[in-house]
């Protein structure tokens, strides 16, 4: 389903499709790591914890391509899918892989149900603020929710724009954790709820 396009302010929602698109992807990762960005800026605008390499990110779209919103040639924000068997790619999230195969969501273990994990979400600087967040997640919803029951992930407690900005959408916290990384918040979108907007 690569390649389908909708446009939403002038912003054309679609599914990665080719390696410009991963490159892209990286460089806006580049700009927003917790480790580039001032003190001030990460509590105003957010941050993001992992960088990825282009082969993982290869591999992760040969399996489900994720979701990019361009403006032109510009890319406005990308939400990344990993699904269950993408889980050793990145060693690091090991452990909220494993975390998530010990949890129960509606009294039954995750493994009982479809889902996968949003592996990251960003929106470039000059697009925040313009539902460009919320774009990315409907399409999330229209392309993958016949599939899968729900989404999950985990989000820093100290970032708090991006967890305000995940339950705007309608994500749900089940669970506050912490690891040797940080504090996080394990968040839950049902499929089945009410749709973003």
């Amino acid at each position: 389903m690569t390649g389908l396009l909708f446009p939403v302010n002038m912003i054309l929602y679609r599914q990665v499709s080719n390696k410009a698109d991963l490159q892209k992807i990286l460089a806006l990762q580049e700009v927003n790591l917790k480790g580039n960005l001032s003190e001030e800026e990460k509590n105003a605008q957010g941050f993001l914890t992992l960088q990825h390499s282009m082969e993982v990110l290869e591999t992760m779209h040969g399996t489900e391509p994720s979701i990019i919103a361009m403006d032109g040639e510009t890319l406005a924000g990308y939400a990344l899918v990993m699904p269950l068997e993408t889980r050793s790619l990145i060693p690091e999230l090991a452990p909220m892989f494993d975390h998530f195969a010990s949890m129960t969501y509606k009294g039954k273990p995750l493994n009982h149900y479809r889902y996968y994990v949003l592996g990251q979400v960003c929106v470039a600087a000059a697009y925040r603020g313009m539902g460009v967040f919320e774009g990315l997640y409907q399409m999330h919803r229209d392309l993958l929710g016949n599939r899968y029951d729900f989404v999950i992930t985990e989000i820093s407690t100290s970032n708090q724009r991006s967890l305000k900005a995940h339950a705007r959408v309608g994500f749900t916290t089940i669970l506050t954790t912490r690891d040797h990384i940080d504090e996080w918040q394990v968040v839950l979108w049902d499929f089945n709820k009410k749709a973003v907007g």
